[in-house]
Order: C-alpha cells, then sequence, then structure tokens
C-alpha cells in the first residue's frame, strides 16, 4: 500500500461530494473580461473591487518601480529588504487610514498571523466572531490564547461570553472581520466598538474587504462608523480593491513598533517587491484624487442585486458588492458554475470549507471595471442556467 493511498482516497471523497475544486487558468490581465482557459469569459469572480489591477497609472509606477529598483526586494525588512518605497507607502497608508502608524506584510493572511501571536499568549484569551476569515483563525491558534467564538455579529452574544470569562485571563482581545468576504455583510463595529470599550478589551478588525469598498473614498470601515482612534488594530489587503498585493496593519503606534520587532513574516519572510509597493502608492493617489470608482462600484453592485432578486435569486444578507447566489448543496452549485461558464460567465462555485455545508453559493463580485452592458449580459446567463437547473421558475 503506498504512502499516499489515503491522500487518493479522501481526494476521491472530496469528488464524489461536489467538493473537488477544479481551478482553472487566466490568461490575460484582470478586468470585467477575461482570457479563461483559453475562451473569453465576463469575470464575476475577482476581488477587483475597482478595477485597478491592471489600471494605466499603476502598470506605469510598476515599470517605473522596476526600472529604478529592480525587481526582488533582496532580504527581509529588518536585514536589507527596506526601501524608501515601503517607508513612503506605510506613511501614506497611515495616513490615508487616519491612523497613527502602519506596517506592511506581504498579505493579508501574513499580516494577520504576524499580528495576533505578538499581542497574544497562553494566558489570554481571544473572542472571536464564529465566521472569522481563516487567516484570523490561523494567527489565533498560532497565538496559543484561549479562543472563544461568539455568534455571527452578535453583540449581546459577544457580551454574553465576555461575562462568562472574565476574571479567568490576563489580556483579552475581541477580533472580527469587517466585510465578511463569503457572505458580504458587514460587522456591527460600532456596538462592537461599545462592549469593548465597557470591558476595556482590546479591539481588531480585519478590513479586507472593506478598504476601498466603506467609508469615504474607500478609507474602511472604521472611517464608515466614524471609530477614527478607538480602534486599536486595522488589518488590510492591497490584494483586492487596492489591485496589487500585500497586507497592511494600521493603528497604535506602539502596536505596529512591537509588530516591526515579533512579527515573524516580517522578520523572517522578504519584503514586498518595489513594484508591489510602487503600484499601491499609485492606487492611493487615485482613491485620494476621487470618489468616483467607489461610486461607481456601489452604483453597479446595487443595480444587479436588485435585478438577481427580481428574478428571484436568493443573494443572502449581504449589503455590501459581494453577491452571494445561495443554492445550498455542493453538486448543484459546481453544475451552475459549469453552465455559466459555458454561457461565457465565470462565476466560481464555493463549497465546504469555504462555506459551511448546506450553504454553496455562486459568489458574484461586481467591480467599478463592469458596465451596465456587462451585468445585463451576466443577468441574463444566470437567469437561463437558473430556469434550466430549477433554482428559478
Amino acid at each position: 500500500m503506498s504512502k499516499t493511498d489515503w491522500i487518493t482516497q479522501e481526494i476521491e471523497t472530496l469528488k464524489s461530494q461536489g467538493l473537488y475544486n477544479r481551478i482553472r487558468t487566466i490568461g490575460s490581465p484582470q478586468g470585467a473580461w477575461l482570457i479563461v482557459d483559453g475562451k473569453k469569459a465576463l469575470n464575476f469572480c475577482s476581488n477587483n473591487y475597482l478595477g485597478l489591477a491592471n489600471h494605466p497609472k499603476l502598470v506605469a509606477a510598476a515599470k517605473k518601480a522596476v526600472d529604478e529598483m529592480g525587481v526582488g526586494p533582496g532580504a527581509v525588512r529588518t536585514i536589507a529588504g527596506t526601501t524608501t518605497l515601503h517607508l513612503e507607502l506605510e506613511k501614506r497608508l497611515a495616513a490615508f487610514k487616519g491612523v497613527e502608524a502602519a506596517i506592511t506584510f506581504q498579505s493579508g493572511f501574513q499580516a494577520n498571523t504576524a499580528t495576533i501571536p505578538v499581542l497574544v499568549g497562553k494566558e489570554d484569551v481571544i473572542f472571536s466572531d464564529r465566521l472569522n476569515h481563516a487567516s484570523i483563525i490561523d494567527g489565533c491558534r498560532l497565538s496559543g490564547g484561549k479562543i472563544i467564538p461568539y455568534e455571527h455579529c452578535d453583540v449581546a452574544s459577544l457580551e454574553a461570553v465576555i461575562k462568562e470569562n472574565q476574571g479567568q485571563f490576563r489580556r483579552a482581545i475581541i477580533i472580527t472581520d469587517g466585510v465578511f468576504s463569503m457572505d458580504g455583510d458587514v460587522a456591527p463595529l460600532d456596538k462592537i466598538y461599545e462592549v469593548a470599550k465597557k470591558y476595556d478589551i482590546r479591539l481588531m478588525v480585519d478590513d479586507a474587504h472593506g478598504e476601498g469598498v466603506l467609508g469615504k473614498g474607500g478609507r474602511g470601515i472604521v472611517d464608515h462608523f466614524h471609530l477614527h482612534g478607538k480602534v486599536d488594530v486595522e488589518i488590510g489587503t492591497m490584494s483586492k480593491a487596492f489591485g496589487v498585493v500585500g497586507g497592511v496593519v494600521a493603528g497604535n503606534a506602539t502596536i505596529i513598533e512591537w509588530l516591526r520587532l515579533r512579527g515573524r513574516p516580517f522578520l523572517f519572510s522578504s519584503a514586498v517587491t518595489p513594484p508591489d509597493a510602487a503600484a499601491c502608492l499609485a492606487a492611493i493617489d487615485l482613491l485620494e484624487s476621487s470618489t468616483e470608482l467607489v461610486d461607481r462600484l456601489w452604483d453597479n453592485a446595487k443595480y444587479f442585486k436588485t435585478e438577481m432578486k427580481k428574478l428571484g435569486f436568493d443573494t443572502g444578507v449581504s449589503t455590501t458588492p459581494i453577491t452571494p447566489v445561495m443554492l445550498g448543496e455542493a453538486p448543484l452549485a459546481q453544475q451552475f458554475s459549469r453552465d455559466m461558464f459555458e454561457a461565457g460567465v465565470f462565476a466560481m462555485a464555493l463549497g465546504y470549507p469555504t462555506v459551511p455545508q448546506g450553504k454553496a453559493r455562486i459568489r458574484v463580485m461586481i467591480s467599478a471595471a463592469h458596465a451596465k452592458d456587462d451585468l445585463d449580459k451576466g443577468l441574463e446567463a444566470f437567469a437561463k442556467v437558473g430556469k434550466k437547473l430549477g433554482v428559478i421558475k
């Protein structure tokens, strides 16, 4: 018997349950339309909220940085990897977010796994929303702290578990996603802050899907709820609305300094590349100069959601441009995705463990890059496939 037979069996089980993920290949820049597996398709999958991933100003900034600074960083930030671009980016991100300081990482995932373990130890407790992102969950596990979940976006549940565990820990922190990536709902951060203030507990929010989407000109969930100076730590990413790649931690200057000294991905993984840092700076320039792209994103989202509901689709509890099309079982969602692709629309199915069992869906990611005609083409395909598979009448 082979040492990998058990893996083969597990893979076959996933296939039989409709949970095997067949990854498609992109052969073009990100945008409203893509070349997917050699075929032109309408893009309803990417987190490219503002259409910046192929924006001429970001491309030009990246090319200029390559000419001036080269391609790779060559080292970790603490040895020889910190460039003038990194420092400028962190300064600009702090100003954009309205915080004391910011530090950048290689990804949003790295930002979470760097931050939580330096703030939490074995004698501490983490109050974590039950639907928090995998990177938060992994960061919590790495910290060694006691993880106590509270019911999703339920402030009463949060306060109840805090009361139940008072006096049983050294320090505590509340951690929540800002916008939940699978459902598109927004954490009630204003109410969560009141609980954090009442019990003198630190508050951390992962704003990965809020930056470039919520708040004035896309400044995020803290701006959206007017909580500047009240949230201890904001985690973010430059791989979604910013259109590039990388993570950021913004907030209290002392916490940011501690991360420079103890954040393991900062200490032990090479820095973000010069062209990435330069492109992120160009994205900030665009966001600070106009709200046009953010406004267009929301206009597109409202139009698409309204029309999907008219067709009879269940779009869940989303209040953001993330539009889950709830289908239930994974095999149906995968068949729906395949039929959509045949109709010229790239819309991937999401099933367990990305979402709970029985909650499989197509998650449509609306972008400012979509024209109304693009959205209408997508709606036409959803209507056709939905009727064919008996999802709508």
